[in-house]
Protein backbone atom coordinates (compact mmCIF):
# COMPACT_ATOMS: atom_id res chain seq x y z
CA UNK A 1 0.00 0.00 0.00
CA UNK A 2 1.40 3.70 -0.98
CA UNK A 3 0.33 6.46 0.69
CA UNK A 4 0.11 10.44 -0.47
CA UNK A 5 -1.28 13.79 0.47
CA UNK A 6 -1.90 17.25 -0.54
CA UNK A 7 0.51 19.94 0.75
CA UNK A 8 -1.80 21.30 3.56
CA UNK A 9 -2.58 17.53 4.42
CA UNK A 10 -6.74 18.18 3.50
CA UNK A 11 -6.54 15.37 1.03
CA UNK A 12 -5.27 12.21 1.86
CA UNK A 13 -5.24 8.99 -0.33
CA UNK A 14 -4.33 5.39 -0.42
CA UNK A 15 -3.15 3.42 -3.61
CA UNK A 16 -3.74 -0.56 -2.93
CA UNK A 17 -1.88 -2.55 -5.10
CA UNK A 18 1.52 -1.99 -7.86
CA UNK A 19 1.88 0.94 -9.82
CA UNK A 20 2.03 0.94 -13.93
CA UNK A 21 4.40 2.51 -15.39
CA UNK A 22 5.50 5.89 -14.59
CA UNK A 23 7.17 8.77 -16.52
CA UNK A 24 8.03 12.47 -16.75
CA UNK A 25 5.75 14.29 -18.95
CA UNK A 26 6.71 17.97 -20.56
CA UNK A 27 3.77 18.42 -22.32
CA UNK A 28 2.62 22.03 -21.65
CA UNK A 29 -0.17 20.85 -20.11
CA UNK A 30 1.44 19.43 -17.26
CA UNK A 31 4.31 21.93 -16.81
CA UNK A 32 1.38 24.74 -16.46
CA UNK A 33 -0.63 22.41 -14.19
CA UNK A 34 2.31 22.05 -11.83
CA UNK A 35 3.95 25.44 -12.78
CA UNK A 36 7.58 22.84 -13.51
CA UNK A 37 9.70 21.59 -16.11
CA UNK A 38 7.82 18.35 -16.25
CA UNK A 39 5.27 16.25 -14.38
CA UNK A 40 5.93 13.02 -12.83
CA UNK A 41 3.59 11.06 -13.11
CA UNK A 42 2.62 6.99 -12.16
CA UNK A 43 0.00 5.17 -13.13
CA UNK A 44 -2.69 3.02 -10.65
CA UNK A 45 -5.68 1.53 -11.12
CA UNK A 46 -9.09 3.06 -10.42
CA UNK A 47 -9.81 0.63 -7.98
CA UNK A 48 -7.14 0.49 -6.54
CA UNK A 49 -7.04 4.54 -5.40
CA UNK A 50 -9.39 5.87 -2.46
CA UNK A 51 -9.35 9.21 -0.99
CA UNK A 52 -9.36 8.37 2.48
CA UNK A 53 -9.64 12.37 3.76
CA UNK A 54 -10.48 15.50 2.51
CA UNK A 55 -12.92 14.42 -0.43
CA UNK A 56 -14.99 17.39 -0.44
CA UNK A 57 -11.78 19.69 -1.13
CA UNK A 58 -11.11 17.32 -3.85
CA UNK A 59 -11.54 19.79 -7.45
CA UNK A 60 -11.86 18.82 -10.50
CA UNK A 61 -10.52 21.09 -14.13
CA UNK A 62 -11.55 19.88 -17.12
CA UNK A 63 -9.22 21.53 -19.08
CA UNK A 64 -10.92 19.72 -22.36
CA UNK A 65 -9.82 17.24 -24.88
CA UNK A 66 -10.64 14.62 -22.30
CA UNK A 67 -8.50 15.17 -19.73
CA UNK A 68 -9.53 16.02 -15.98
CA UNK A 69 -7.42 17.09 -13.62
CA UNK A 70 -7.92 17.07 -9.87
CA UNK A 71 -6.27 19.53 -7.23
CA UNK A 72 -6.78 20.45 -3.71
CA UNK A 73 -8.93 23.25 -3.41
CA UNK A 74 -7.06 24.81 -0.30
CA UNK A 75 -3.51 24.66 -1.15
CA UNK A 76 -3.80 24.24 -5.37
CA UNK A 77 -1.51 20.81 -5.15
CA UNK A 78 -2.58 18.69 -8.04
CA UNK A 79 -3.01 15.07 -7.32
CA UNK A 80 -4.07 13.07 -10.23
CA UNK A 81 -6.14 12.85 -13.72
CA UNK A 82 -8.68 11.24 -15.57
CA UNK A 83 -8.69 10.41 -19.08
CA UNK A 84 -11.64 9.65 -21.45
CA UNK A 85 -12.31 6.68 -22.19
CA UNK A 86 -9.75 5.13 -19.30
CA UNK A 87 -11.43 5.00 -16.43
CA UNK A 88 -9.82 1.71 -15.50
CA UNK A 89 -6.57 3.98 -14.78
CA UNK A 90 -5.69 7.02 -12.81
CA UNK A 91 -2.43 9.19 -13.24
CA UNK A 92 -0.81 9.99 -9.55
CA UNK A 93 1.79 13.03 -9.31
CA UNK A 94 4.40 11.34 -7.64
CA UNK A 95 5.40 14.23 -5.82
CA UNK A 96 2.22 13.88 -3.54
CA UNK A 97 3.18 10.41 -2.41
CA UNK A 98 4.06 10.18 1.29
CA UNK A 99 5.12 6.63 0.58
CA UNK A 100 9.17 5.58 -0.26
CA UNK A 101 8.40 4.28 -3.76
CA UNK A 102 11.62 2.77 -5.12
CA UNK A 103 10.69 2.50 -9.18
CA UNK A 104 11.39 5.43 -10.18
CA UNK A 105 10.13 6.83 -13.39
CA UNK A 106 11.19 4.74 -17.04
CA UNK A 107 11.15 7.21 -19.29
CA UNK A 108 10.17 11.35 -20.88
CA UNK A 109 7.94 11.82 -22.93
CA UNK A 110 6.24 14.50 -24.73
CA UNK A 111 9.65 15.89 -25.21
CA UNK A 112 8.80 17.49 -28.63
CA UNK A 113 6.63 20.07 -26.43
CA UNK A 114 8.99 20.51 -23.76
CA UNK A 115 9.98 24.38 -22.69
CA UNK A 116 13.01 25.55 -24.45
CA UNK A 117 15.24 26.08 -21.28
CA UNK A 118 14.58 22.01 -19.83
CA UNK A 119 17.40 20.35 -19.84
CA UNK A 120 16.73 16.44 -19.79
CA UNK A 121 19.87 15.23 -18.25
CA UNK A 122 19.70 11.47 -17.97
CA UNK A 123 19.87 8.34 -19.68
CA UNK A 124 16.54 7.28 -19.69
CA UNK A 125 14.56 6.94 -22.82
CA UNK A 126 12.80 10.02 -24.50
CA UNK A 127 9.28 10.42 -26.68
CA UNK A 128 8.58 13.00 -28.88
CA UNK A 129 4.67 12.30 -27.79
CA UNK A 130 3.32 9.17 -25.19
CA UNK A 131 5.44 5.97 -25.01
CA UNK A 132 4.51 3.60 -27.37
CA UNK A 133 2.39 0.73 -25.68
Amino acid sequence: MHQGSCLCGTIRYEIHGAFGPAYFCHCQRCRKAGGSSFGANVIAQSTDFAITAGASSLQCFDGGQGVKRYFCVTCGSPILSRRAGQDDIVRVRMGTLDSMVSAPPQAHIFVGSKAAWDVIRDDLPQHAERAPA
